[in-house]
Parts: structure tokens; sequence; C-alpha cells
């Protein structure tokens, strides 16, 4: 077996303020405590993608690397790759021996290259042996050979078992056994707020905090994030609400913890407390595996800034999410019903997906697509590339329609019937029933036309056989 043990630098927190008074004091102690477990619990899920036996003990990570030394090369490949990693948290303390209690020893000594012989180690950096220092110095014992070449019977009658325990475990005597570190299913992290706090906006700044422990949760189990909630519980002493929360989602699952804190910063903004927050609350809701991605030589392939589905996002918790829409294609052939609008920032964490290519996708704006008319059968489908929201109704002369003058019809007709299966409903009811012509007009170029079978706004089965052909519409342009 071989160990690794890490530890976060903390000494330089730790250190008593000058003049303080012994409640800021407490407070600060506590503050330092509550940072340090969040350090060594955001260490630990960094290092199982070394290996699955990870521990906590006496203030430090603890990684037994035997099993995995294989799949990086070996010891001193895997022992670079620990060291030299992005880690979450720095500065860190890193030592490695054969035995747990041997690498944490080793992490309170300042060895530039070599770490001593065991028996040269002080005893107080044996954690078994700091209840008896006292006693073990008037006797002469300061280090762990001096402990190891008394007799045994008498150091157990004298200090007991456990002492004896360590020391053999740290030699490699006695097998070491620790409860290993295993990932929550669920991301749920609770925070204490160091003071009250009166606005939202405010909350960001400790939501970062969580939001790195978020990030690598996510990465030790291999997921993105979907949808979060941050919720907060506020002082029970004013008379309002004590609970308030909201909910971030995105439409791909991501790790990208930049673009969670922009959403969040946007949502706090428009947010008020309605009494100062003592504690934070953040929990994953959804989540899913990211997918890969294959890396490329070219440089022309480095993409940089935002994603598209990460700007509609942002936008839309900045203008609110009925502001920013997005076309939805329909299962329908009438040119006004082929689309729906919805928000484009899907909450339900659908992934925003682009309109069928050659449907008119726009009402009353143009798509910036090219639209290639030439001689076609008479069952093509040829759409505009601008769509009119209303049809424009068109003057007539010797049933030839008008349009900033004569229009010559090109392509057509091209027939649609449809509508009947929605007769009587209360949306939708009207039957269509058009022949569509491309036609060419000397001032305003290609438009798309159409001509009315049967009355306006009749039914299919009220009018079956009448006919007017005088009514001509025109419905879209070709850009």
């Amino acid at each position: 077996m071989y160990w690794i043990a890490l530890q976060p630098r903390l000494e330089a927190e730790g250190a008593p303020v000058p003049g303080a008074s012994s409640a800021s004091s407490s407070s600060h102690a506590a503050e330092r405590a509550s940072v340090r477990d969040d350090a060594l619990t955001a260490l630990g899920w960094w290092a199982l993608q070394f290996t699955p036996r990870v521990a906590q003990l006496e203030q430090a990570v603890l990684l037994e690397v035997s099993a995995s030394e294989r799949l990086f090369g070996g010891r001193q490949p895997l022992l670079d790759h620990v060291f030299r990693a992005v880690c979450p948290v720095q500065p860190l303390r890193a030592a490695h021996a054969p035995t747990a209690l041997l690498a944490l020893a080793y992490l309170q000594v300042d060895a530039a290259d070599t770490y001593p012989a065991p028996d040269l180690l002080a005893l107080s950096t044996l954690a078994e042996a700091h209840a008896h220092l006292a006693t073990l110095e008037r006797i002469g014992c300061r280090l762990w050979g001096e402990l190891r070449a008394l007799p045994r019977g008498g150091v157990v009658r004298r200090f007991g078992t456990p002492l004896l325990d360590a020391l053999d475990r740290a030699y490699g005597l006695k097998p070491e056994v620790y409860p290993w570190l295993l990932l929550p299913e669920v991301f749920d992290l609770p925070l204490e707020l160091s003071a009250q706090v009166e606005t939202a906006p405010a909350l960001l700044f400790a939501a970062r905090r969580m939001l790195a422990q978020l990030q690598v949760w996510l990465q030790a189990r291999q997921r993105g994030i979907l949808a979060l909630e941050l919720g907060w519980e506020m002082d029970a002493r004013r008379n309002t609400a004590t609970h308030g929360s909201l909910v971030v989602r995105t439409a791909e699952p991501t790790l990208d913890m930049g673009h969670l804190q922009r959403l969040l910063g946007e949502q706090l903004d428009h947010t008020t407390l309605p009494a100062p927050v003592l504690y934070l609350r953040m929990r994953s809701i959804e989540t899913a595996a990211l997918p890969g991605a294959s890396a490329s030589l070219l440089p022309d392939d480095l993409r940089s800034g935002d994603s598209l589905h990460q700007l509609l996002e942002r936008l839309s918790a900045r203008l609110g999410p009925e502001q920013v829409l997005r076309a939805v294609p329909c299962e329908d052939h009438r040119p006004e019903y082929m689309q729906r609008w919805e928000a484009a920032a899907a909450r339900d964490g659908v992934v925003v997906r682009p309109v069928t290519p050659g449907k008119p996708a726009l009402a009353g704006k143009r798509k910036k697509t090219q639209a290639v008319i030439q001689a076609a059968p008479a069952c093509a489908d040829l759409y505009p590339t601008w769509l009119l929201a209303t049809p424009l109704k068109l003057a007539v002369r010797q049933d030839r329609p008008l349009y900033q003058g004569p229009l010559t019809l090109l392509v057509g007709p091209q027939r649609l019937e449809a509508g009947w299966w929605g007769i009587g409903a209360a949306a939708h009811s009207v039957v269509t029933l058009r022949d569509y012509f491309v036609a060419r007009s000397e001032q305003a170029g290609l438009l798309w036309i159409y001509r009315e079978r049967l009355a306006a706004n009749r039914q299919l089965v009220e009018q079956p056989s009448e006919r007017s052909g005088s009514h001509w519409y025109l419905q879209g342009l070709f850009g």
C-alpha cells in the first residue's frame, strides 16, 4: 500500500487577531472551522479522480494509490500528476509514505527533498501521543524510535493500548482500516453566513463558494448540472416569511460555474428580501451525463465566448423569459400555423433546437436563408424567406392579381387543403383551401401569393362547390 496525504494550508487564517473580543474570536474560529471543513470536502471529492480509496483523517485527506499506479504509468508519474493537477483548494501541504500515519507525520515536517527516517520523527507528529507528551518528555522519550525501544508491556500499562497500536500502524506492522469517502447522490450543501445579509445581490458572494463545491462534485460524478436551487433562511424574529428560494435551469448540462454565477446574479438582482438572511442552502435538482467532445488539431475550430444557449439563458434571466422567444415548428401545413412561439430558454431542460429547414419560421421578420427559384413541378414546396404576419388582399384586374403593377405567375399552382380536422374546435377551425403561386413583380421581385378556392372563412361542409377566383392574397416575399 502507498498513501498520499493532502492538507489545506490555513495557518494564516487561524492566527488570533490582536485586540479582538472573545465573542468576535469565537465567531472567527467558527468561520475558520467552516472554511476548513468545506476545503476538506472539496479536496476529498477532487481526490476521487485518482483513486476510489479516499479518507479524511486528522484534518487531512488520505489517498491510497497502490491500485491506481498502473493506470498512470507507475508510482512517480502518479505522484507528479497529483501534485501538478489543478486543485480547487490552494495552497496545499502534500506528503507520501508507505503508511497513512507516516504520511500524516511527514505533512508536519518541513523537508525540502527527503523525509527523515520514521525513528527520527518527533512524537508530536503522532496524534495518539498528544495526550501523553508531557509524561513522555519527562522520561526522555521524544522520538518515535525512542518510544518503540521501550518495553511494550510497560508502555501498555502506563499509556494504554491505542498508543502502541497507532505506532504499529505507522510502521506498517498492523493493517490500516478507514471509512472511505463516498460521493452523495444529490448535492445538498448548507452554509451559515458569518453576518446577516440585507440585500439579495449580496448573496452571490457566498454562492460563489458553494458553486466551487458543486463543480468539484459534478466533476467527480462526470455529470453536468441542468437545474439547481438556491434557498435561504431569514431572521425568524421578523414578522415576514422565513424561507425563500430561486431555481436556475440550463438548456444543456454544464460545468461552467461562471455561467451559473451570471444566471444567479441576474435573478438575485430581481429578488427582494423581506428580512435579513442567516443561512444559505444549494441543492442540485437535475443532472445529466456530460456529452463527449473530440478535440481538434485545427486552430480555426477554437471558439471563444459564450455559446448560443448560454446567451439566450442570460438574456432570459435579465429581461424575463417572456421577452426572449423562439419559433417551434408545428405539424400543420397552413403557413400561419406552422410554428408557435415559446420561451427560448426552455425551463424544462429541453435543448433548444433550430426550426426545420425549408419552413417559414418568422412571421413579419426576415430569415437569413437563401431561396432558389427555378422550374419545379406543381407539387414542390416553395416557401418564402419573408412571411407576412397577416396576408395582404390584392387588387384584381381582369382576373389578374396586381401588386405595384400586374403580376406574372411563374410556378404553380401548389394546392393546399388543410384545417378540416379542426372543424368545431375553438382554435384553428377555419378550413383552408388555397392554390399557391410564385409570381414576379417588376418592382417588388418574387412574391408568394395564393388564390382562395372557396369564399373566405367558409366551412367545407357548408360550401362544397362554391369557387371564388377573384380573391387573391400576398403572404410572402422571396429575399
